[in-house]
């Protein structure tokens, strides 16, 4: 677990080096269709739900698991959180055998239950563990600690060389050709990974690169963003409220916005991430308090007036 932190630390930090673009620069590069989502009000219908390449459908507003199992609440508050998320909508949930060795992943499978066939759930491999028959070791365990016997997502959590990338590809086709797994994905890869990812025989298969997106981390819009749209591979921000450190959640444009709305500083937050119909977040919470402010945002159209007063806000190149 702490060598996923330092690495995931890592990244943000290499990240936030790798860009220093004006805001003009991101909304340029992207397309016409997401423009108008960027200026104006998308339709609710759009903020709501997000096709992946398969033709499923999934919520734009999921539930991330990265803390979740670990003490940080009692198990019981957390898989309550669980419970209420998914009775409000937020029915996708992000988990990983990495988070907590395995204890986010059992705490999941508790909640699961007679509610498995609703749920679209989505876990993850690390690079580390692709050789040989790695991915189909770990995703044996995940099922047992998960209680099921299949996953909807399964991702690679970190890029391996592209060298890898056949074989991982060829892995996760042969779990899904078993029924171990309904679609495959990946996280953290950047634009010339998934260009070399979609090279490769069934590359094109990946549902979805799961990376960090909120107010205060726009770098995708300069490239990543408007690529995805193009090739119609929808991401899936996490950290989507700005991470631990730097949760956007006390801002004061957002709460007067949010005051408009009546709802929360988080889901207007969350709403502006979800905005454009090509994006899943997916927030951690273990309050079912939280949760129930941040399920707003799926029923939560912003503004043209607002999402220019969020643009000066948090301009993209902050």
């Amino acid at each position: 677990m702490n060598k996923h932190l330092l690495d995931r630390r890592q990244f943000l930090r290499g990240a936030a080096l790798g860009l220093s673009l004006p805001a003009v620069s991101a909304l340029t590069a992207i397309p016409a269709a997401a423009q108008s989502t960027t200026t104006g009000a998308p339709s609710k219908s759009a903020a709501r739900t997000v096709k992946l390449p398969s033709g499923t459908t999934v919520p734009a507003l999921g539930q991330g698991c990265w803390h979740l199992g670990q003490d940080r609440h009692p198990a019981a508050t957390e898989e309550e959180a669980l419970r209420t998320g998914m009775s409000l909508g937020m029915t996708l949930i992000d988990t990983s055998g990495n988070y907590g060795n395995g204890r986010s992943e059992q705490l999941v499978g508790h909640v699961l239950g007679g509610e498995r066939q609703r749920i679209f759930l989505v876990t993850k491999v690390e690079g580390d563990q692709v050789a040989g028959d790695g991915i189909a070791r770990a995703c044996a365990a995940s099922l047992a600690r998960l209680a099921t016997d299949y996953i909807d997502l399964y991702l690679l959590h970190w890029p391996v060389p592209s060298t890898e990338f056949a074989s991982v590809v060829t892995q996760f086709e042969q779990l899904r050709g078993a029924g171990k797994i309904r679609s495959w994905g990946v996280s953290n890869f950047s634009v010339s990974q998934m260009e070399d990812l979609l090279r490769v025989p069934e590359g094109h298969h990946c549902a979805t690169n799961q990376v960090p997106y909120s107010l205060n981390n726009r770098r995708i819009e300069s490239d990543l963003l408007p690529w995805s749209r193009q090739h119609n591979i929808p991401v899936m921000a996490y950290s989507p409220l700005g991470g631990d450190k730097h949760l956007v959640v006390k801002d004061q444009t957002l709460a007067q916005i949010g005051s408009t709305h009546g709802c929360s500083a988080a889901a207007v937050a969350l709403a502006w991430v979800i905005r454009g119909g090509n994006v899943i977040a997916i927030p951690e919470s273990g309050s079912p308090e939280h949760v129930k402010e941040n399920a707003a945002a799926l029923s939560l159209a912003l503004t043209p007036q607002e999402l220019q007063t969020l643009d000066k806000a948090f301009p993209a190149h902050g």
